[in-house]
């Protein structure tokens, strides 16, 4: 398990784009389990709607990549420089994300190559309800 604080050594995001509160479970180079507790009091809510607050589905992506980011991080020759995203594919939105939720994202490491490309799928659950799911490509840059 990974605290915020372990979290934040491992990850560059910070307030208001850190987006995973907690690593429950992860195998180094394979898969990670974070959380996200979505709370009202998120700056999106006030425009993503006044009147029906939804998370915006491309923060849950964003959320679901950090967590791929913690397996890439853990993976010892894939250390330094920075991951960012190289594509999104098939990405599909299940039921809405809402404050009082708790985003449960499983992101697995499908493959790497040359140490510098690599795709994940991940997937986003509430309450046991699939909330999004998706592959992404990510790209190390120095």
């Amino acid at each position: 398990m990974l605290s915020l604080e372990d979290i934040q050594k491992l990850l560059p995001h910070r307030y208001p784009f850190a987006l995973v509160d907690r690593i429950i479970d992860y195998l180094p180079g394979k898969y990670a389990v974070g959380i996200k507790n979505v709370t009202f009091n998120e700056p999106h809510f006030q425009g993503h709607f006044p009147d029906r607050p939804i998370m915006p589905g491309v923060l849950i992506v964003e959320a679901m990549a950090q967590v791929g980011g913690i397996v890439l991080t853990q993976m010892a020759d894939l250390q330094g420089g920075l991951f960012m995203f190289a594509g999104i594919d098939g990405v599909r939105f299940r039921r809405p994300v809402v404050p009082g939720d708790q985003l449960i994202m499983t992101v697995e490491l499908l493959s790497v190559k040359r140490r510098r490309f690599g795709k994940m799928r991940g997937r986003a659950e509430v309450d046991g309800q699939l909330a999004a799911e998706g592959e992404f490509m990510f790209s190390l840059v120095d």
